[in-house]
């Protein structure tokens, strides 16, 4: 017997999928089957699984010499999803099933002995590809992490044996739900300059770090942020889905709309947080993408490990450089972290004295780096509230809906000034001094400030960004004397 089909399947390189020839030849010769094209060992294993499941199923394993290629060889091939189009060619090739029609798909996924399809991660990405290419996609019935894109019909099969006839269904696509974001700032008692800071961030998508002593409420804080955060728009849900059905997470919340909020220990690796591993993996800080990421205990976490976040917080993505190539990973997320000011935790506290000498205090705050630091733009200082606050204190607080209100007019004011005033969104000195259209006193003001705290350059750029974000709280054009000094405010540790 002789017969050759090819159809399409694809590999995960980061998060995206790139599109793979799945060609298969029968050709005569001593029986057998072999597998080429850079496979790993996921994907070698999978001739067997294939004899396996195309016997279960009542096909015709032929008895010739089979050889399967995946090109590119360039590329490596990893992961079990190449089973479904292996057997799927092989039973094109032998015509056993309709090799034209099989053609206009681009199928993933693993088969059990039994000939039963499973769902393997990245089912986003492998849709998006086959959009790409002008195909149908192809998955596991049980497939959870697929959403809708126009331009691609999304199919599934639950075995083998439904090749036969072509009997594929569509994808059952879950509608994400959207649920309360977390806590409402109304449940936190006090720290009403914290929650200013925190309503100027997210108005402007500003990193903050809270620094303060044990059970002060910074986690708590961190926690109620997402409540104040306006929902996805329709390209950021697909993007953040994108990485979360890269690495197997539900979608469906994303999906909803809700922004990603990861809180990550402080006991990562560097390669968990922006990314690593072969194949490489997605890190925290794409999980985050178009979100929050919070690093609780900021100064426990490595110095390495923090010190890769630099180029991430500042261009919106991550390179991961490996021997055999490069891969970019979106990054761009609302850094908040929190943190002890020293090892016991009460330095500067009114009411508990601290154990720690000032040297010890000194290399405390010292690990987490000075560049990093500066590219926070907010620094709060968050004191334990006082237990009649807590107890006695039956004054209703600011809630999120509240705060939301002032976030979201902030943002649409910055929409209007960028398409009627033409304000600029990028954030270097020029750009940012122009759209600040500060008085020539406000000039003044900000220079004399600037020289006295010895800002860097970087400092100078970020402070005008947060006084352009609370005039554009306040509505104003033009940047005030006012929002310069409660910028300068936001930006120093008191």
């Amino acid at each position: 017997m002789q017969g050759r089909c090819i159809l399409r399947s694809a590999a995960l390189v980061g998060v995206r999928a790139v599109p793979v020839d799945v060609e298969v030849s029968v050709s005569n010769g001593l029986p057998g089957m072999s597998i080429v094209g850079m496979p790993d060992a996921a994907v070698r294993e999978s001739q067997e699984r294939v004899r396996a499941a195309i016997r279960a199923c009542g096909f015709t394993m032929p008895a010739d010499k089979v050889v399967v290629n995946l090109a590119p060889s360039s590329l490596r091939k990893t992961g079990s999803g190449f089973d479904l189009p292996i057997a799927a060619a092989l039973l094109g090739a032998t015509g056993q099933a309709d090799a034209e029609k099989l053609a206009r798909y681009l199928m993933v996924g693993e088969l059990s002995l039994e000939g039963r399809v499973r769902a393997v991660r990245g089912t986003l990405p492998y849709a998006e590809c086959a959009r790409k290419e002008g195909l149908d996609l192809v998955v596991a019935a049980d497939a959870a992490d697929g959403a809708y894109l126009e331009g691609v019909d999304q199919l599934c099969v639950n075995a083998l044996g439904q090749l036969r006839a072509m009997n594929l269904a569509r994808l059952r696509i879950a509608e994400g739900e959207r649920k309360g974001a977390g806590i409402d700032f109304a449940s936190v008692r006090g720290h009403d300059m914290a929650k200013r800071a925190l309503q100027v961030a997210a108005a402007g998508e500003h990193g903050v770090l809270l620094m303060g002593p044990p059970g002060s409420g910074k986690t708590m804080l961190a926690r109620a942020l997402p409540s104040i955060l306006p929902p996805l728009d329709d390209d950021e849900r697909i993007e953040a889905a994108m990485v979360h059905s890269t690495v197997g997470e539900p979608v469906e919340s994303i999906l909803s709309g809700v922004r990603p909020f990861r809180k990550v220990h402080h006991s990562a690796t560097t390669a968990g947080l922006v990314g690593g591993g072969n194949p490489v993996r997605p890190g925290e800080i794409s999980l985050a993408h178009h979100g929050v990421l919070f690093l609780d205990e900021l100064p426990e976490f490595s110095s390495s490990t923090l010190q890769a976040l630099r180029q991430p917080m500042e261009q919106g993505r991550i390179l991961i450089t490996r021997a055999d190539g490069s891969v970019e990973l979106p990054a761009k997320f609302m850094l908040v972290a929190a943190a002890n000011p020293c090892p016991c935790g009460y330095y500067g506290d009114p009411s508990r004295e601290c154990t720690c000498s000032a040297t010890q205090v000194q290399r405390y705050q010292a690990r987490i780096g000075g560049p990093l630091l500066d590219r926070i733009d907010i620094h709060v200082d968050v004191w334990r509230t006082d237990p009649s606050d807590i107890i006695r204190d039956a004054a209703p607080q600011t809630s999120s809906r509240e705060l939301f209100e002032g976030v979201r007019s902030a943002r649409e004011f910055a929409s209007w000034r960028r398409d009627v005033l033409g304000d600029s969104e990028r954030d270097d000195a020029e750009a940012l001094l122009a759209c600040c259209r500060m008085s020539a006193s406000t000039g003044r003001l900000f220079e004399a400030l600037a020289r006295d705290a010895l800002l860097s350059g970087r400092g100078i750029t970020r402070v005008l960004s947060l006084a352009r974000t609370i005039a554009d709280m306040a509505q104003c054009k033009e940047v005030h004397e006012e929002h310069v000094l409660e910028a300068m405010g936001l930006r120093l540790r008191r």
